[in-house]
This record gives structure tokens, sequence and C-alpha cells, in this order.
């Protein structure tokens, strides 16, 4: 049987268990249910509309069309300035008092931060926000990424805690509670694990009663892992009422009494993050308290957390930025042999490829982030409020947001474990600043779902985009199909910027459809048993975004500032997109050889060879130059 990719639409539905999966993490929670139907149609039109999600893998885009971190305008530029400096002057220097978990200095910062308010970037200025517009708020995220434990607090406050009843919350709930939580006023946090129900939450014990004059709820039950839960005022908890299939919300004041904690948990990082388990015992909670529609809970935490995804990769790069100034500050000061460390070409190596890592995670976040952002604003003008056009709009790239979970949250473990490593003996001291950035950056891997969780999410997702007609994959599919059986072409001669990473970018998207229409041809329905092919071919789809956004937002800079002006950024793209064709040759070999076999697996071996070949690339000298130019300005400079 020759290679086709007839199959890649046939196994959605059993991609994943037929349920309702939240991996069970600490502080948040990643929610996915599979497609109800099967829609028919194809779309097909691909050249006159917007870039969708998941379109990445079969159209192109023009460098144009994408947002790049230099575009920022002043105000948003003195928005992230004061992020900064609200780090500098209260969180950096306060780092061991945090950790210890001093008695009341986190809510303390909360409420700080509040007062200069960034508690409220992205929340509507009738609640007494910012109102800026989720490009704004992911710098924001960003800037404030490099703060520790601090980081996990108020991303708890500000997303889980604070977005469901910005969202959901009918208008009374959000005039009395969104003000206050804006400001820090009000502390928040999330309760929706329990310590029998992790991925499965539907399984929670939780229960919510009516009372008999139908005036309250009574909730009893046990929740854990819940970040902020020491100090916060307020709970969003999720609850059975009565003998429900599914879970409700509620909005529950800590005032409302019922409610004990148990001591804070001892973790390996993020010490200063208040983790609590949290009992509900006759808590009564005013019937007005319930959030949205009975039985909603599950559609509040798949979309809330469709955000927390997006958001978890830009304060990992933010972290990540941060210990790279560190990494190439010590690589400056530490002598060895008479001269500094930074001199050396093994860590300049080093430095260099802890950059060309931020710069690709920082061209992707910022390019899926600017598309939610479209997707919002054309949902406004078709007539959907604020709440249901962002929640939409988001979830729109609910595959991208996934990717890009794992990239950042990999990124920031790579650039720390390296960061320790220049840092030699010194960073296996507590008495070095990467020693903290290494503990807390281990827990990313975790929470929004795991990294392989999110993986197998991402295929998922995007099958699931196609079996609804918003995704046409099966027309490409079967071009390259076509084009594995003919003879290859021999490319024009192109001697424009890039001109070789943007065919290998091209050829990456092909490697992809012929992997997974292969893979669903071959295993059907039992694709979903198929974990280890599954991904690998997520890891290629990963590399894909991340080259084909690095190699945009290079073009669009050098159109800006010329070519001769952006060399190092010229010189990480060239770097990761030549080291990502051999990581998606590996991949697809390892894919193909575990379900295809004969002719077929020849073929397809012969394929995943033509679409992952790159040209000859003198790296070491492209990192030099990358490490170069930090080394002379002392910090990340990209």
């Amino acid at each position: 049987m020759q290679p086709t990719a007839l199959g890649i639409l046939l196994c959605v539905h059993n991609f994943i268990p037929n349920r309702t999966y939240i991996p069970q993490r600490h502080f948040d929670h990643l929610i996915v249910r599979p497609s109800d139907h099967l829609i028919d149609s194809m779309s097909t039109d691909t050249k006159t509309k917007a870039l969708q999600g998941g379109e990445f893998l079969i159209r192109e885009s023009d460098p144009k069309d994408i947002f790049i971190p230099e575009a920022f305008n002043e105000e948003q530029g003195m928005i992230a300035q004061t992020a900064v400096d609200f780090l500098a002057a209260e969180v950096w220097p306060n780092l061991d008092r945090i950790d210890s978990m001093e008695e009341g200095l986190m809510p303390k910062l909360l409420e700080k931060a509040g007062e200069l308010g960034l508690l409220g970037i992205s929340i509507p200025e009738e609640y007494g926000g910012f109102g800026k517009d989720f490009v704004t708020g992911m710098l924001v995220t960003e800037k404030t990424g490099a703060g520790h434990s601090y980081s996990v607090a108020m991303a708890a406050h500000t997303g889980i805690g604070t977005l469901p009843t910005l969202y959901y919350g009918n208008d009374a709930q959000k005039q009395k509670y969104i003000p206050k939580l804006a400001t820090g006023e009000w502390k928040a946090c999330y309760c929706l694990t329990e310590p029998g129900s992790g991925s499965d939450a539907n399984s929670g014990k939780t229960k919510a009663v009516l009372t008999p004059d139908g005036k309250h709820y009574v909730i009893n039950g046990q929740k854990m892992w819940i970040t902020n839960g020491g100090f916060a005022d307020v709970f969003t908890v999720f609850a059975k009422i009565d003998d429900d299939e599914n879970l409700s919300a509620f909005i529950v004041e800590k005032g409302f009494g019922g409610i004990t904690l148990n001591p804070e948990e001892k973790k390996m990082g993020i010490k200063g993050s208040s983790t609590r388990q949290v009992f509900f015992n006759d808590c009564r909670v005013p019937v007005e308290n319930l959030l949205s529609e009975r039985q909603n809970g599950f559609k509040i935490a798949v979309n809330i957390l469709n955000i927390g995804r997006i958001k978890l990769a830009g304060a990992a790069l933010g972290g990540a930025k941060a210990v790279v100034d560190q990494s190439v500050k010590y690589a400056n000061e530490r002598i060895q042999f008479g001269k500094p460390i930074s001199a050396f070409g093994a860590i300049r190596q080093k430095l260099a490829d802890q950059a060309t890592y931020c710069y690709v995670v920082e061209s992707a976040t910022y390019r899926c982030s600017q598309d939610m952002e479209r997707a919002i604003e054309a949902l406004k003008a078709e007539g959907a409020d604020h709440a249901k056009a962002l929640l939409k709009g988001v979830e729109q790239y609910a595959a991208e947001a996934a990717i890009l979970k794992v990239a950042g949250s990999e990124c920031l473990d790579y650039v720390c474990d390296e960061g320790v490593q220049i840092y030699g003996g010194m960073g296996y001291s507590a008495e070095s600043p990467v020693e903290r950035a290494y503990r807390d950056s281990r827990i990313n891997r975790i929470f929004e779902g795991t990294n392989e969780i999110n993986r197998m999410l991402t295929v998922d997702m995007l099958l699931k985009r196609a079996m609804k007609g918003q995704l046409d994959l099966l027309g490409p599919a079967q071009a390259v199909a076509a084009e594995l059986m003919g003879i290859p072409d021999m490319p024009e001669p192109d001697d424009s910027l890039l001109a070789d990473e943007k065919r290998m970018v091209a050829n990456f998207k092909k490697a992809v459809l012929m992997v997974a229409g292969g893979a669903a041809q071959k295993l059907g329905l039992e694709l979903a048993k198929h974990q280890e092919t599954l991904m690998h071919i997520a890891d290629m789809v990963i590399d894909t975004y991340l080259a084909e956004s690095t190699l945009l937002r290079t073009l669009k800079l050098a159109e800006m500032k010329g070519a001769a002006n952006v060399q190092e950024q010229i010189a990480m793209c060239q770097l990761y997109i030549h080291d990502a064709a051999d990581r998606i040759h590996k991949w697809a070999k390892e894919a193909v050889n575990s379900f295809a076999d004969g002719d077929e697996q020849r073929a397809m071996l012969m394929g995943a060879k033509r679409f992952s070949k790159n040209t000859s690339l003198n790296t070491a000298e492209l990192r030099k130059a990358v490490a170069k130019k930090m080394i002379a300005e002392g910090r990340y400079c990209y």
C-alpha cells in the first residue's frame, strides 16, 4: 500500500477516550472534549480568508501579517517597564522572604501590584481595569514571569482566580467581585482538583445541596493543590449539585464560613507560592453565587484554561530571559585561565543556544497572541460581547496554545539547566540566582496539563478542527502523497533572504502531513493506543510552528530594519530551522517505523529524508555571532 493521507480524518472520535480530561496538576487544570459530530463539508477557501487555527500546516503566511515584539508601541513599552520596575523593587530583593512564606508578604505584594494596575490590565474599564488587548496582557505576563513564586501567585489570581467570574458571571456578580479583584483588595483562587479526581475531575466528590428554603447551597468536600489557598478571599469552587452528572461552579467568599485549610504543602520549587488543601464543611453559599448555569462547570474550565496554556508560555519566556541575563553576566565576570569564561567557545555556544530558544518561543508566542486578538476583534464586530468574543477567539487557536505551553516550559527548563552549567559549582549553590530558577522551572512541564498530554492534545485538536470542517487537512495531505510518488522537483535558484529556510519550513509541513496521514490510514481507530507515534507527530508539529514563526518574524524584522542590522536574528533563525530539520527527520523515521513496513515504509522513509533535507551551515560561526553581541551588551539583547 502506498502512503496516502486519506485516513487522516478517520480516528478523531477515539483519538482521546470519550470523556472529559483534566490532567492532574498543581494550580491549574486543562480540559478537552472530543467533537460530538462529524461535519462533512471541508473548508477549501484558503486563499482569501485570514489564517485560522491550525492552518499554519497548510497555508503560507506573509511576514507582514504577523505581530512581532519589536512592534510594541510606546504605551505598551511603558506598561512593560512598570512590570519590570515592580519586580526589581518589590520582588527580587525579597525572594528569600517570599520563599520562607513570611506571613502576609505575598498578599501585600499582590495589593501593591493592584495599586499599579498590573492585576487589571485586561479587565474592562467598567470593572476597574485598563481594558487592554490580549497582546498587551501577554506582554505583562511575560515581564512578570521572571518573578519566581510571586509570578505563580499573580497568575493564579489574574487567571483562574478572576476570569471565571469575569467571563461567566452575571452583571451583579461582576460588579461585586471584579473591581476588588482588579485592585488586589480581594485575592482569588480556584478549587477543582480533589485527592481522588485529578485527570478525571468529573468524578469529584464535592457536593452542593440546596437548602429547603431555596436560599443557599450547602457545600461539603475537599480540594487539593489550591494555589493562593492560604490567603484567598474568593474561591471558585466546583461541585456537583445533588446527583448531577456534571460539575457546577460557585463563587465562594471566605467569610461565608465552613472553610478550613491544611498546612502549606512542601514543594520542590516555587516554595513561596501558597499551596493548600481546602475543606468545605457545611459551607453555605447564597444561590445568587451559582456561577453561570447549573452543570456548566466543565465549559467554564475548558474555555478559561485555553487562555492559561498560552499565558504559561509567556510567563516561562520572561523567566527564561532573566536566566539568560544572569548567565551572560556571570560568564563575563567569572575569570578562568586569565580571561572571562565568556571568551571560551563552549560557553559561547551555550549562551547562543539559550538566546536562540528564547527568540524562537517569543516569535511564536506573540504571533499566536495577535492571531487570537484578531479573532476576538472579528467576533466583536459580528456582535459578540467582550467575554464571549475572547473565549471563542482563544478557543480557535487551542492547538497553538498547547504547542506554546510545551515550547515555553521546555525552553525555560533548558535555559535554566544551561544556566546552572555556566555557573558551574556556584550554580549548585543556593547563593546563586540560577539555583532557585532551576527548581522553580520544573513545575511548568506539569501544570496546565503535562507536556505529554499537551503533545497529544495538539494533534487531537488539529484533527477535530478538520472533522468540523474548520481545517482542510485532507486536500493538502493528498497532494503530499501524490508528490511523494513523483520525481522530486529541482528548486529554482533563489538568492532571497533565508530562501533555504523558507523551502525547509514548507517541507516540514509536508513531512507532518505525510506521517500523520500514513499513521491514521494504517492504524485507524487504534491510533489512540499508539501514544509513542502521536508524540513523534506532535513534536514535528511543534517544531514546524516554531520554525515558521521564527522565519516570519526574522523576515519582517529584516524588512523593518534592513538585513545588515539584524544579522544575529538571521543567525538564530538559521540555527533553529536547520537543527529542527534533523529533529524532524528523526521523529518522522521513528514514527514511520512504528506503524509501516515493506514498500510503504521504504517510500515514507524516503519522503522523511526528502522533506527534512537541509543545507550545509557553519553553526559554530553563527553561534559565535549571537553570543558576541550579548557578551558585549552584558544581557539578553534580542
